[in-house]
């Protein structure tokens, strides 16, 4: 019973700890709220197309096609006081696309502007140029309900074939130059206008290569780790062998699934990130802390061995090293890829529900050995 206790609790931490993250990924906009954009676009009406463009951040795109070469856009996203954008491809790639960007100041002033997508530097992608040849006075940016909408129109027989999105840094907004920031985020989609198919946009979980990382991690290191020796701590028993085999086997799991996070880790692209050797390198500490403990496994001496202290010395030391090296590094992870609240107050919440349990059954712990 008390280690189906442990795993009903390691359970309610995994499903608030996903049911935060995600409420990150809802769009404060969908296809069935066509109400709040006809009374703000002048010239949207409901022949237009709507379908959700990039589920993970909550784009949502409505177009058609309203004269022989005319196309309008509206696309909305959520507010997160970051700079939004899509731009048109030919080949799938940003460089040499064009694009249209709006974002709100810190005045609540709305822009929005044509950008020509040189290349990934922000000094070759200036302002007020592109490709697309917009109709005179038919972009505007407007704000309801915390959803920023980008409106167009583009003169063309035939629209691009891809799609690109991108989101700025929260908090992180063009200056009076109107150069951008290097995206915090952004997707290519294959795009036919005619049949209205959009495809690319969002992987089947909605979640980018480093959210993916940084949730397997934090899964492994984060929680499973710290609720497997919370199961050797605490609910040890000479009788029964219980609580060994579900130590290893959630130490296992634990282990498995912050590897594939690291994998995935190495395969980021970390040009320009601040603080990515140090967290790489504490990721490597932590990985080869968590084989030494494996290994130890292999060679765990007898309770009759006069060795066994000693084994149980550095397996306990070199345990807590690893859950406070990868405690340290998820947060430092976090901080590095700018990611909302919601990620840090729902790790919060599930290490800080692990503290409050760990030291009610430490007390629990000295108060039965003074017995």
């Amino acid at each position: 019973m008390k280690l189906s206790a442990s795993f009903l609790l390691f359970l309610s931490f995994f499903v608030s700890f996903l049911s935060a993250i995600r409420a990150d990924t809802k769009s404060t906009d969908s296809c069935s709220s066509n109400e709040a954009v006809s009374s703000l676009i002048p010239f949207y009406s409901s022949s237009f197309h709507c379908l959700s463009a990039w589920s993970s951040q909550g784009f949502v795109l409505r177009y058609a096609r309203t004269d022989t070469n005319k196309w309008s856009y509206v696309l909305s996203a959520p507010d997160t006081n970051a700079y939004v954008g899509i731009g048109f491809s030919h080949d799938g790639h940003m460089e040499e696309s064009s694009a249209m960007v709006g974002w709100f100041d810190s005045s609540s002033k709305g822009v929005i502007k044509q950008y020509y997508l040189g290349d990934m530097e922000s000094s070759a992608c200036p302002p007020d140029q592109g490709n697309l040849t917009l109709v005179k006075n038919s972009t505007l940016i407007a704000m309801h309900s915390s959803t920023i909408y980008l409106a167009f129109e583009v003169i063309t027989n035939q629209p691009t074939p891809y799609l690109i999105y991108a989101v700025g840094h929260p908090g992180d907004l063009p200056s009076s130059n109107y150069y951008l920031d290097e995206h915090h985020d952004r997707a290519t989609a294959k795009f036919d206008a005619n049949s209205g198919i959009i495809n690319g946009a969002d992987s089947s979980s909605g979640f980018t290569k480093a959210r993916k990382h940084s949730l397997l991690v934090i899964l492994g290191w984060g929680l499973l780790i710290p609720i497997g020796a919370m199961v050797a701590r605490y609910f040890r028993s000479h009788d029964h062998p219980h609580w060994f085999y579900g130590h290893v086997s959630i130490q296992m799991v634990g282990f498995a699934l912050g590897l594939a996070g690291i994998v995935i880790g190495f395969d980021l692209d970390s040009s320009g990130v601040e603080h990515y050797d140090t967290h790489k390198a504490l990721g490597i500490v932590v990985l080869i802390l968590g084989w030494l403990q494996a290994m130890a496994l292999l060679a765990r001496p007898v309770n009759t061995n006069k060795l066994r202290k000693y084994w149980n010395l550095l397996h306990h030391n070199i345990g807590r090293l690893a859950i406070g090296f990868g405690i340290a590094n998820i947060f430092l992870g976090l901080s590095i890829a700018d990611e909302k609240k919601s990620w840090y107050i729902a790790y919060g919440v599930c290490l800080g529900a692990w503290i409050v349990a760990a030291a009610w059954l430490e007390t629990r712990y000295w108060m039965k050995s003074g017995d």
